[in-house]
Order: C-alpha cells, then structure tokens, then sequence
C-alpha cells in the first residue's frame, strides 16, 4: 500500500469530474469508514481484514479528491470509543495503525512531492508510545507541505475535543493569558484539535448507519451529511461522485445558513465587546472605546493562540525523540534535495 496512489481514469470517470467541476466542489469532505468488520465478515475473513482493505480504501479516495479538487480530508479512523471492543481487535488495529504510519515516513519524499500535510487530531496520550512517537514524526515532517492536507481522527471523539477546547480556554484564564469575557465561539473553535481547517462541507458516513458517532460534532454543524448504505471497502469514485452532486443540489441553503450562524455570532460578540465598555465607561461608549476593545481582545485571543501553538511544537518534538534543530535540519535537507 500507498499513501500517495495515482490510478488513470477511465474516460466515464473524467467525464463525470468535469460534468462535477461546474458547480461547487466542497473544499473539505470528513468521512466516517464505516463497515469493515461487516465486510470481512461477509467475505469470510477475519476482522483485520476488513480493517486493512479500509486502510486501502482511504488511500485511494484520497487520489479521488485530488483529482477532483477536494484538498481537505478528515477521516474518522479510531475512536475513544473503539478501545472497549475485544483486545485482539484493537491490538490488531493498533498494529495496522503503526504499520501505516510507519508507511507515511517511509514515503516522506513522495508525499512532499505531491505537497500532502498529515496531522492527527485526537488524545495521542491514549496510544502506545511507539504509535504516539511515529505519529508526531509525521506531522513534523509533513507540517510545511500545503497543497493537499489529509487529517486522521486517531484516538478521537467530538466530546472530548470540545471539551479538552474548553479545559485550555479554562487553562488561559487562570493564568491571566485571557479574560473570561474573551471565550467564546471564536475563541473555542480556535483550541479544536483540527482550528485551521475549515469546517467540512461534506460529511460522508458508509454503511447504512445515520448518525455521527461523536465525530466533529463543532465542525459539522452546517455540513451537508450524506448516508450510504455502502461498506467502506466497496466505497467506489462513483459513490463520491454521489456525494459531491448531493451536495451540489443542497449548496445554497446551507451556504445561506452557514452565512447566518456567522453574522450572528458576529451579533452576539459586538454585544459582549459593547457590554464590556460599558462596564468600563458607563453609558458613554465611543467608537474610540469600542475599537480598543476589540484590539485588546484580539491581540489578547492571538498571543494565546501563538502561546498554544508553540507548546503544542514543543509537545510533538519531545514524542518526536528529536530536537528542534535536528528535525529543521531534515526539513531544510529534504528542500534541497
């Protein structure tokens, strides 16, 4: 297997791509790979099987999305919840795990060469160290790659994401890095494990079954959500190409809802930021007041945020086993080969 899979198209498949390419292509899909255990068990197989042709799969759909402009992939690959199945199962998925990620760092320079950036989003602490290691490795030596980003849910549920969000904002005042009048939407959209990204435009979930399962419960609010009764292992272009038209014909109405959640959040946090002068200069608030709110705010929100940054680096040098310069170094070696 390989991460970066490059397939030729057949002339139907082109055609469809461009016949696609007329209208809104979402910028980000999230997929949650469901079904691989019901097909290794219908092909008489045991479960890992399943497992690995999903692992297959997702590369491939991978090479689907680049081919028709799709540069954000979310994969719902291990949940929290996984670890209470049997321990030969997530023994073996944690093996499947490693083996793939030990994959990533052997194809480094392929993925470089086609600009592809992994992160992994979810509680690394929850992993065996070695996976924990291999996984910050991947993401240090992908980090400076931006045309293609593929982000893998590893040990990951929505719940705990928001709520680890929640725990840094708590974390930021406490140490008076914020104020507590500055969290809010904004601020906890920007701690998620995947702030960066933009939110999913297309969520897609194999196997018939209609419900998230606790993934990106924040991010796809105002996503369009699409259920087949497809497994994952026998998801093809065809059934993305589905989606995507799916998601074409509801495009307006959630463009228009997502524009007004944003003006109203924008509403509701003008009103904090008034409430905030007047508690400081009464009822003769000026426009001078109200812009040095937002200013302090805002340089308040970012230094926190660059603070966070740096200590989440910091985070994925130490599982790394490597230094700072010893990991600049491989990133300015591989520039010049």
């Amino acid at each position: 297997m390989t991460w970066v899979v490059e397939q030729k198209r057949s002339w139907a498949e082109w055609a469809a791509m461009r016949v696609l390419q007329v209208g809104p292509i979402p910028t980000h899909l999230a997929v949650i790979m469901d079904g691989n255990r019901r097909y290794a068990r219908q092909k008489q197989r045991d479960t890992l099987s399943g497992h690995t042709q999903g692992f297959h799969k997702l590369a491939e759909v991978l090479s689907w999305c680049r081919d028709l402009g799709i540069r954000h992939v979310t994969a719902y690959a291990f949940s929290i919840e996984n670890f209470k199945r049997s321990k030969s199962e997530v023994d073996g998925l944690l093996n499947l795990a490693k083996e793939k990620f030990a994959l990533i760092l052997e194809e480094q320079d392929k993925l470089a060469e086609h600009g592809v950036c992994i992160s992994f989003l979810g509680k690394l602490s929850l992993l065996p160290e070695s996976i924990q290691k291999m996984a910050a490795q991947a993401m240090l030596a992908t980090r400076h790659n931006n045309q293609f980003f593929l982000n893998l849910a590893v040990a990951y549920t929505g719940s705990e994401e928001i709520t680890s969000a929640v725990q840094e904002l708590a974390v930021g005042v406490a140490e008076d890095r914020l104020k507590s009048s500055d969290v809010n939407e904004e601020a906890l959209e920007a701690c998620l494990y995947g702030s960066g990204n933009r939110d999913p435009d297309l969520l897609v979930r194999t196997s018939g079954e209609h419900r998230l399962s606790d993934f990106l419960l924040w991010q796809s609010a105002y996503s369009c959500l699409f259920f087949t009764k497809v497994l994952w292992p026998d998801f093809s272009i065809w059934h993305l190409f589905g989606a995507v038209f799916f998601y074409q014909r509801q495009y307006h109405t959630l463009a228009a809802a997502r524009r007004e959640a944003l003006a109203q959040r924008c509403r509701t946090i003008e009103e904090r930021d008034l409430e905030q002068c007047r508690s400081q200069h009464g009822d003769k608030v000026t426009h001078e007041h109200l812009a040095a709110q937002v200013a302090a705010r805002t340089a308040r929100l970012q230094s926190f945020l660059d603070h966070r940054k740096k200590q989440q680096l910091a985070y994925l040098y130490k599982l790394s086993s490597l230094t700072v310069m010893e990991q600049e170094n491989k990133v300015e070696e591989s520039q010049l080969l």
